[in-house]
C-alpha cells in the first residue's frame, strides 16, 4: 500500500487475527496511525507491538465484544477523543459456524447473527455519528462472497452477511450528501483460524493477499471490492446463477 497523502488514523474492529491483523499491517505499512479493537487481548496485544517495532507507528488497542452492544460506544469514542479526526473504520468482527437446520442448536445460529449482523451494526452506527461530526470519513465493512452465494450448512453466516450487504448498501445512499465513503468488502475463502478446514473449496487465498488487495481498494475508495479479484471478481457476479445440483456436489 503507498504512503497516504497527509498522515491517517484508522481503527479496526476484529483486528487480532486473520485479515483485521493483516489489514493493520498493511496500513500500518503505509503510514496509518491505528486503533485496534478485539476480544482477545493477547493476540491484539502482541501484534502491537509488533507493528509499533517494525513501522514505528502509533498503537493504541482496547478490548471489544462486539456483542456487548452497551460497550460498543463508550470504547469507541475512547479512541475518537484520543486520536481527534479518524478517517477509517473497518469493521471486520465476525464468526463463523456451521449447523445443519433441524438439529436444535439455534444459539449457533443467534451466535453468528448477533456478531456479525447486529455487533457489525453497533460499530457502524457510532462510526456514522462520528464521521457526520468531523464532516468526513471511510467506512468499510467485511462482508463475503457468501452474501450472494449460500453454502450448505451455513445459513445463519451467509444470512448474516447477505444482511450486512444490504444494510450498507442501503448506508451509502443515507450518506450521499455527507462526506462519507462506504466500501463494501467481499472476501471469497480465506484460510483463516476462525473457519477452519478451508482447504477442502477452492480458489483460497492467504489474510495477507486478501488484505494487500483491500487496502488498495480503501485507498481507491471503491465502493465494492471483491477479493481475491482473480477468480472471484468474474465469479460473483453469477453466483446466483450457478445450479443447485452444482452447488451442492462442491459444497
Amino acid at each position: 500500500m503507498s504512503q497516504p497523502v497527509a498522515p491517517q488514523t484508522a481503527i479496526i474492529v476484529g483486528a487480532s487475527r486473520g485479515i483485521g491483523a493483516a489489514l493493520a499491517r498493511e496500513l500500518a505499512r503505509g503510514g496509518y496511525t491505528l486503533g485496534l479493537l478485539s476480544r482477545n487481548q493477547e493476540q491484539l496485544h502482541q501484534l502491537a507491538a509488533e507493528l509499533r517495532s517494525t513501522y514505528s507507528t502509533h498503537v493504541e488497542t482496547g478490548s471489544l465484544d462486539v456483542c456487548d452492544q452497551a460497550s460498543v460506544a463508550p470504547t469507541l469514542q475512547h479512541l475518537f477523543q484520543i486520536f481527534g479526526q479518524v478517517d477509517l473504520v473497518i469493521v471486520n468482527s465476525g464468526v463463523a459456524g456451521a449447523r445443519k437446520a433441524g438439529d436444535g442448536n439455534i444459539a449457533e445460529d443467534r451466535r453468528i447473527i448477533e456478531t456479525n449482523l447486529l455487533g457489525a451494526i453497533a460499530v457502524i452506527d457510532v462510526a456514522m455519528a462520528q464521521f457526520k461530526q468531523q464532516g468526513s470519513g471511510h467506512l468499510v465493512g467485511i462482508s463475503s462472497v457468501s452474501a450472494n452465494f449460500a453454502i450448505p450448512g451455513s445459513g445463519a453466516y451467509s444470512a448474516s452477511k447477505a444482511a450486512l450487504t444490504n444494510y450498507l448498501e442501503a448506508l451509502r445512499l443515507e450518506v450521499t450528501k455527507f462526506k462519507i465513503a462506504i466500501t463494501i468488502v467481499h472476501p471469497g475463502f480465506v484460510n483463516t483460524d476462525i473457519a477452519p478446514g478451508m482447504e477442502k473449496y477452492p480458489f483460497v487465498a492467504t489474510p495477507e493477499n486478501v488484505a494487500r488487495e483491500i487496502a488498495n481498494g480503501i485507498a481507491k475508495k471503491k465502493k465494492n471490492i471483491v477479493v481475491p479479484r482473480l477468480p472471484w471478481g468474474l465469479i460473483m457476479p453469477v453466483l446466483r446463477l450457478i445450479p443447485d445440483s452444482i452447488k451442492t456436489r462442491v459444497f
